[in-house]
């Protein structure tokens, strides 16, 4: 192993088993101008590393299919409806980022957010508990069930998909016992009820907005410090700052459209809503861990090659635990975004999310064969995912048409990576 001076030995070392797949933010530009980097980009998808491309290209032709067929696809009112939908599976999509990236699956990350929200509503609407003190109660179960799925994968050597499974066919049991058989209960605290449903003032919008920008140059900088400092090439500053301005005014545009008033009634409806800053909150923390922190860097060097990480150092059944616990834990928040917007927790809450999670993740390009893959990838994934069903019901077409496209999408997107994965294998072969 050759490492760069000033370079962390053990950070050079998860890069070099991770076999070449660096993630973004460390270690990942390339000399020359920007004509060099369009160039460079390009030789990286005709090597198979399309990234979420196929996923954007999927937006945009959804986008002028639907606004085609349909007049109020691209409305105000349900453009803020697009983003609101899709937070909740945006964020479990996300968590199950963290053992995708690893080879492994989670199929019982929806019913661990019941269970989950069961134990909030329980002690919040019945025993009169801060809505605080109820979710984190919550988040703990669901950190619980993440150290039980991680341990019996990583020190048991059962497979995550007997695991999961299990817990996907037991834990609606046990929230039949929670809830008891058929109960519905009603979320009582309205900062609860608020997240998916109320709106930011106009000005926190702009806040927003600005902090996006300021955190956009913070990182950009502080990754082209690093770089230098680790003698490492850095990207030119032209780029950086066209980077920064896509942006800028991507979200400008955003905070601008939702800032207007989108009510069809005489109550106006205007500001960005509060889930929103949420999620990107949940995406940003999720990306400096995997991208700044040797944890990251472990992980993706796990999901690469799991013997060679070991023969490394990294302790492999500390990282895989890890792992299961950020799922499962992150799959509470997402149960949190669906309680607050349907209002109730009921007993088959979460059943049927989790495959749409999967899908989500997949289709944004986050690769189903472990050690490639990015946060931001799997909420663009969850957004295409929702724009079907939003598309589709606006057209008012049965549910079967949309569990029919959802699954052709899905065994495309395998199919896209599975094919990518051969391609980039043949590249590396040949050099």
């Amino acid at each position: 192993m050759t490492t760069t001076k000033g370079t962390d030995p053990s950070l050079a070392t998860a890069l070099d088993v991770a076999g070449g797949a660096t993630p973004p933010g460390i270690a990942t530009g390339y000399e020359g101008g920007i004509g060099d980097q369009v160039k460079a980009y390009v030789s990286r998808v005709r090597s198979g590393e399309m990234g979420m491309l196929p996923a954007i290209a999927g937006l945009i032709v959804l986008t002028i299919l639907f606004s085609a067929l349909s007049p109020f696809f691209l409305t105000r009112l349900n453009i803020a409806n697009l983003f609101t939908q899709s937070a909740s599976l945006a964020v479990l999509a996300i968590a199950l980022v963290f053992v995708i990236l690893l080879g492994e699956i989670d199929l019982s990350a929806g019913v661990t957010a019941g269970v989950g929200m069961a134990a909030f509503v329980l002690l919040n609407s019945l025993a009169d508990w801060n809505w605080a003190a109820a979710l984190l109660v919550g988040l703990l179960v669901g950190l619980a069930i993440g150290t039980f799925i991680g341990y019996f994968v990583a020190k048991v050597g059962i497979p995550s998909f007997v695991v999961t499974l299990g817990l996907f066919l037991g834990l609606p049991g046990l929230l039949l016992v929670m809830l008891g058989d058929g109960n519905t209960y009603r979320i009582q605290s309205p900062e609860v009820l608020a997240i998916m449903n109320n709106n930011l003032p106009q000005w926190a919008g702009w806040v927003m907005w600005a902090v996006i920008v300021l955190v956009s140059i913070g990182s950009a900088y502080y990754d082209r410090g690093r770089r230098l400092k680790a003698g490492v090439p850095v990207r030119p500053l032209g780029l950086l700052w066209i980077r920064v301005a896509v942006v800028a005014v991507a979200s400008l545009i955003f905070v601008l459209l939702l800032n207007q008033n989108r009510s069809v009634s005489v109550v106006p409806v205007e500001g960005v809503p509060i889930v929103v800053p949420i999620t990107l909150a949940i995406i940003w923390i999720g990306t400096q861990v995997l991208d700044r922190t040797r944890f990251g860097l472990h992980l993706y060097a796990v999901g690469g090659n799991p013997e060679a990480a070991r023969r490394a150092g990294i302790n492999v059944a500390a990282i895989r635990i890890s792992a299961f616990m950020i799922c499962s834990t992150l799959a509470i928040v997402s149960g949190l975004f669906t309680a607050s917007r349907v209002g109730t927790v009921g007993s088959s809450f979460g059943s049927t999310i989790v495959l749409n999670g999967v899908a989500a993740a997949v289709v944004g390009g986050v690769s189903l064969f472990g050690g490639r893959g990015r946060l931001v990838q799997a909420a663009v994934g969850a957004i295409l995912i929702s724009m079907i069903t939003n598309g589709l019901g606006l057209l008012a077409l049965p549910g079967g048409i949309n569990l029919l496209i959802t699954g052709g999408v899905l065994v495309l997107a395998a199919t896209v990576d599975a094919l990518s994965r051969k391609r980039s294998g043949a590249s590396l072969a040949r050099t």
